[in-house]
């Protein structure tokens, strides 16, 4: 439990993932679809401008994607198709400028192996080499990136543009849930979080302090959408109750854990 105590006094002071968990969050639109849980554990360097310097090993992944470990993981890696929580940042290889960071926006990205947008296979093939917790630096051609036209939402990404990835694989579901957090029902997305709430409950007692916390922030991410849009899509007028009981749970299992 030493070990554990230990870990836990590394997030005194921090707010909690749960806490900053709103509601009203942003509707989800996209085949890969965000959450917008903070990451509590391992957060970034301050120097967040350029890509961190790394001595690890270079391996090759593909053709077109190396990867260098920051941070071991634990435990298995994830199977095709399986939904990848994943926080990252993300610059052009020649300019070095940064034009993404969950980090920042406290957004981790949901991502399915196999079923990545186009722009996000070289991404896709570094996050499938990775395991829970794992922290790595990927170098990813421009034709497993934005392509020959560049990137129409981010200026900045030239056409041909070859790019660097900083990115923590915070935990996957591997056919758990069988459907992408996009396409769940509102208890469907409270019965996940909750079965992620057991498994940290689960991690906890076992003084894996890690593993808890990343299955709690798993938790947040399930319980991100726009309540009222989609209850008024689905019909759904008790789950309001449900929702607010599943929030409220993981907060007191997160401030154990804390």
């Amino acid at each position: 439990m030493e070990n554990g105590q230990d870990q836990a006094k590394q997030f005194e002071g921090q707010e909690s993932p749960i806490q900053q968990l709103d509601i009203a969050g942003q509707d989800d639109h996209n085949d890969v679809t965000t959450g917008t849980a903070a990451s509590v554990q391992n957060e970034p360097p301050q120097d967040d401008n350029c890509p961190p310097k790394v001595d690890s090993e270079v391996e090759i992944l593909h053709e077109k994607v190396t990867k260098q470990i920051i941070k071991e993981g634990h435990g298995q890696k994830p199977a095709n198709f399986s939904t990848c929580f994943l926080h990252y940042r993300a610059w052009v290889k020649k300019s070095l400028h940064k034009f993404e960071d969950t980090w920042q926006e406290q957004q981790p990205l949901e991502l399915v192996l196999g079923k990545e947008k186009k722009q996000m296979v070289g991404l896709g093939i570094g996050v499938a080499s990775m395991k829970s917790g794992e922290r790595a630096l990927f170098h990813v051609g421009w034709e497993l990136a934005y392509g020959e036209e560049g990137s129409f939402s981010f200026p900045n990404v030239p056409p041909s543009a070859d790019l660097i990835y900083e990115a923590e694989l915070i935990g996957f579901d591997e056919f758990k849930e069988g459907k992408a957090r996009s396409d769940m029902t509102v208890e469907e997305r409270i019965e996940a979080a909750d079965r992620r709430k057991i498994e940290g409950n689960t991690y906890f007692k076992e003084e894996k302090l890690e593993e808890a916390m990343q299955q709690y922030e798993m938790a947040v991410a399930y319980m991100r959408f726009h309540v009222p849009v989609i209850w008024k899509i689905q019909g759904h007028g008790s789950g309001c109750e449900k929702s607010m009981s599943s929030k409220y749970g993981s907060m007191l299992n997160q401030a154990e854990a804390t």
